[in-house]
């Protein structure tokens, strides 16, 4: 009996991991997606306190890093073209941010248990790494620029790098654009989000 109990507790908790790691149903509508992820507009909000980054910019971010997928990696490269070879890069999880860039958040931040696989945590370090930008005169909404910093490093924005990438400045525009859907649609349900039901579900 208490095993049978135990494996359906364990089950129970299986369930509810995968309810929550994955990805939301409506990803191109920002309201319906924290209405299904409550806990994701309330960590959406915890950044944009601590660190002024608009919701609609930081879900702009998520949706190109990780498509809002919590296991997400780059694909590996393909040795003599058809053999699993290493990965690009060391990104991991919503936020898709580096190893060392990460180690640094923490370091910084104190948030030593963080995991690039929480969406909170994620959250925040997107954030972080934005906050950085608005002391060199970058405006919170400007999602284009941000992201292209975010992508090649302050230090490779100031030096302009992303000139010599035109895929990327592409990806760089629809965030923009993105960002300015998710927006218009975040100012036609804010005030509901705001309501306690939301709030201390």
């Amino acid at each position: 009996m208490k095993r049978f109990k135990y494996s359906y507790l364990l089950l129970l908790i299986l369930i509810i991991q995968s309810c929550a790691t994955r990805p939301p149903e409506n990803p191109d509508n920002i309201c319906l997606i924290f209405k299904e992820k409550k806990s994701w507009y309330k960590a959406v909000i915890r950044s944009e306190k601590r660190w002024k980054i608009p919701p609609y910019v930081l879900m702009s971010f998520v949706y190109q890093e990780s498509s809002f997928q919590a296991d997400a990696r780059p694909e590996r490269e393909k040795l003599l073209g058809f053999i699993p070879w290493f990965r690009p890069s060391s990104a991991v999880g919503y936020s898709q941010a580096l190893t060392k860039t990460w180690e640094d958040y923490k370091d910084e931040t104190g948030n030593t248990r963080a995991s690039r696989k929480d969406f909170g945590d994620s959250a925040d370090f997107i954030g972080w790494y934005a906050s950085k930008g608005y002391y060199q005169g970058f405006e919170k909404t400007d999602a284009r620029s941000l992201y292209l910093a975010y992508h090649e490093g302050y230090g490779g924005f100031e030096k302009k790098t992303y000139r010599k990438k035109q895929w990327l400045i592409k990806v760089a525009d629809r965030v923009q654009d993105r960002s300015a859907k998710y927006q218009k649609q975040y100012w036609g349900c804010a005030k509901e989000l705001k309501r306690k039901k939301f709030i201390f579900f």
